[in-house]
This record gives structure tokens, sequence and C-alpha cells, in this order.
């Protein structure tokens, strides 16, 4: 398992995390890739993985309850497959790095939150000594985002002195009750942990909740307040792109992000309860990543718009998250990808690839440059 995809190949795939809530869609993509030959769901709940399986894997897919805590468990699921897509926890991404080194297999999350990624980001030298690829976030931020801020970048003829990436998005037709766009838990550690922004070419710490102004998003958002949050771009711009200054800024809808302000302070089994509860988006949700490219007195901004699959019936927000990991797998498979290491997005690969993969899951990108 250890050799980097070569071209034509069909691959054996592991979704861990499969019911949770970026899973399903993860999971319908890859049933409807060519590139893909079969499908492992493994989740603690074995039920929640038998829905997706149902749901969204066709017949390529089977469902296996797996309870990563036990000594091998994971790893024994891992033998015949060529690449893990881990859904689950960020929490968990070392730990599950460490299992796809054992079993040699390759990997790809959906980010660590800055910190986590730092510590995954240590394990480069041994993936790279493995043969094997560890990619590091690759959903739409950390992920698209680190793709446009390259493309940026390059339009700004290579130097950038600051990198600015923009994550929001809507619910057209939002059901009753409280309904976040991915897991409740990550969303409160984005609201609650200190964000850090890169000033001067060192990280700093803000307040959480910090005002990050207001945003220009083309319609149907339009102008929206955002705040500073914790994301792992803000680890990777400075040393990949060179940039003195790199923040990322988010805007949730008025609703969700107000339910979200009183989970901060809520106790503990109230947050569990309102997990619990919460109810899936519409499949009407459109979502936005920007990366705003300055130096000097230019500015390169690249736009990304996902809209509802219809098909799938799948709403924007969730398949802007699920697409790229999907992607990732179909260009591997390709032999489009054949970087190794435990390495971020923008060292990995070409952005037009991805872009290029992108198209067919309703993402539209557009370059502006000031």
């Amino acid at each position: 398992m250890s050799e980097s995809p070569t071209q034509s190949n069909q691959l054996s795939v592991a979704v861990l995390g499969a019911g949770g809530t970026i899973a399903p869609p993860i999971v319908r993509d890859l049933a409807e890739s060519p590139e893909v030959a079969k499908l492992k769901l493994l989740d603690l709940d074995g039920a929640k993985a038998e829905a997706t399986a149902r749901e969204h894997g066709g017949d390529k897919s089977v469902a296996i309850e797996v309870d990563g805590r036990e000594e091998g468990a994971l790893e024994s699921q891992l033998s015949d497959v060529d690449v893990l897509v881990n859904s689950a926890s960020y929490r968990i991404n070392v730990d599950v790095m460490e299992t796809c080194l054992a079993s040699g297999t390759h990997y790809i999350d959906l980010g660590g939150l800055y910190h986590v990624t730092a510590e995954q980001l240590k394990l480069n030298e041994r993936f790279e000594s493995a043969g094997l690829l560890a990619l590091l976030g690759m959903g739409s931020a950390p992920g698209k985002t680190n793709l446009m801020a390259a493309v940026a970048t390059e339009k700004l003829g290579g130097q950038v002195d600051r990198l600015d990436a923009i994550a929001g998005g809507r619910d057209l037709d939002p059901p009753d009750g409280f309904a976040p766009p991915y897991s409740v838990q990550t969303l409160l550690d984005e609201l609650t942990l200190n964000p850090i922004v890169l000033r001067d070419g060192k990280p700093v710490e803000i307040e959480p909740l910090t005002d990050a102004g207001i945003i220009d998003f083309p319609d149907p958002i339009g102008d929206a307040p955002a705040i500073y949050t914790l994301h792992s771009e803000v680890l990777t711009f400075g040393p990949s792109f060179g940039c003195s200054e790199c923040s990322f800024k988010l805007s949730l809808g008025p609703a969700v992000l107000e339910r979200l302000i009183a989970l901060t302070t809520a106790p503990p089994e109230e947050v569990v309860r309102a997990a619990a509860e919460a109810v899936k988006p519409s499949a009407q949700t459109i979502s936005f990543h920007i990366v705003d490219g300055y130096l000097g007195d230019r500015r390169v901004r690249v736009t990304c718009k996902t809209s509802p699959v219809p098909q799938w019936g799948l709403g924007g927000s969730v398949i802007s998250t699920s697409a790229p990991a999907a992607a990732a797998v179909r260009l591997m498979a390709k032999g489009r990808i054949t970087a190794v290491g435990a390495i971020p997005p923008e060292a990995a690969m070409q952005p037009q690839d991805m872009f290029d993969e992108l198209a067919s899951r309703n993402a539209v990108f557009s370059v502006t440059e000031y």
C-alpha cells in the first residue's frame, strides 16, 4: 500500500466517521466516482454507518462498526485499503495518522483547527519515509482556500504581503430548529478558542468572537458581518506563500450564530443535548469561500461559490466541504497527486486540477484583480 497511486488505479477507500454530517456526501461522491472500487464505511455507531451505506454508498460500500479506541481495531480494517478519508472529530487526527502509518495507508482529513494541524505536520518525515501521503485539511476551509491562496499569490507575481481567507454560507430554505452547517463541537471550538492571526510574520492570539468587519459576499448573501476564528490556513500560509499577514474570517447565518454564542457558556450537558437535537440544514444551502491576496496597492480576490447538487438532494454548504476530499481521492487515482509526506493541499497538487474536479460538483471559481 506504500506506493503512490498511479494513473488508471481504482482505489479502495475507507471513510472514518461515516455516520457524521460531512461523511454521507463524501460517500455519495466516491460511490459515483469510477476511480473508486470499494468503500468501507467505519463508525462507532454501526447503525449510522449502515444508514450512510444504504442511502449513499450504492453497491460499492460496506458498513462496519469500529471503535478506534480499541487497540488494533482500526488498523485491522485498513489492510486492504489504499486511502482513508478521516471525517471524524479532528481531535483524533494524529492517532488515525499513526494507524495509517502502521497499516501503510494514505490519509486525508478535513482539517485540524490550527493546533492539531501543527502536531500533524511533525509526522511529515515519517510519512515521507514510508512513501505515504497525509493530506492535511482537504475540505472547503482549509482545503479549497489553500489552493485559492496559491492562485492569488501566482496572480500577484509569486509574492504576497497579506492573505485573508473568508467563509460564509446561508440556508435559503431554513428548517425549523437549530441547523448548524457542520459539527456543533467544532463550531463551538471555533467560537471559543482564541483565534490566531499572522502579524508581521508572527502568530498572534486575539479574543474569540473578535469582529472581522463586513464582508462583501456576492448575491444572495451580500454584505454580511464576520468574526475571526481559529483555522489551519493561518498556520501554513506563511511558510507556503511568504505572507507576513494572514487571517481567517467566518460569517454564519444570524440565527445559527446566536444559538452557538448561547451554547458557548452553556453547561456540557446542554451542548450535548443541542447537538443531538440539531436538525440538518435544507438542501438549498449555498456556500462562498473567498481568498483576498494583497501586494502593495494591488489586490486579487479568488471566489468560489458552491450551489446545491439537486440530483443528490444535498445543499451547497455540505458539498463545499465534502467534494474536495472526494476529488483528492480521484486525483490520486489519476496520478495527479503523487506527493508524499504530511503536507497541506498547496504542497500536494496543482490548483487547477482540483478546480476542474469541483466544477462537476457545482463549484464555480472566479478571479478578480484590483
